[in-house]
């Protein structure tokens, strides 16, 4: 293994890789979740199916870049963004974001748009260093909420509000 001047470790292989994998498979999750949504269009042209293709390709192309400024040895948080350049990367909270990215493919046709949301909205707020559990849900039911009544007028459905109650 080569040192850097700085005499850190410069191997390629140990460094966060594994971040711009996570991120890219995210994203192909979303890709692979959006072929089960209709493609209707009913008031710009454009169906709900767009916006999660958007998702999916965005977060696939920067698992790409993460994975290559990783291996570039690249990953280091600028004092300016309140990062510690020595910290390393948290696998616990990707994980608990990785949790937040799946639960809406798992979860909502169950549960419904908003139940979904909401703890999606929750686990990324945690995965983010958040400790407040019953406001991150109340705002998540909150935007979530607004959203589906805005799609709800503009003529797109999402599903029902909450499915269990039929």
């Amino acid at each position: 293994m080569a040192a850097r001047q700085d005499g850190r470790d410069a191997s390629r292989w140990s460094r966060p890789w594994w971040l711009g994998l996570g991120v890219f498979v995210m994203g192909a999750l979303w890709l692979n979740g959006a072929r089960g949504i209709a493609s209707t269009t009913n008031y710009i042209g454009v169906g709900p199916a767009a916006i999660v293709l958007a998702v999916g390709a965005g977060l696939a192309v920067l698992g790409v870049i993460l994975i290559v400024q990783a291996l570039r040895g690249e990953l280091v948080a600028s004092p300016a963004e309140g990062g510690e350049a020595e910290a390393q990367p948290s696998r616990a909270a990707f994980l608990t974001a990785l949790a937040g990215v799946a639960v809406p493919l798992l979860t909502i046709r169950w549960l419904g748009f908003p139940l979904t949301a909401m703890l999606a909205f929750a686990l990324v707020s945690r995965a983010f260093g958040s400790r407040r559990l019953l406001l991150d849900l109340a705002i998540g039911a909150l935007l979530s909420s607004a959203a589906w009544f805005g799609f709800s007028r503009l003529g797109i459905s999402l599903g029902a509000f909450f499915p269990p109650l039929g």
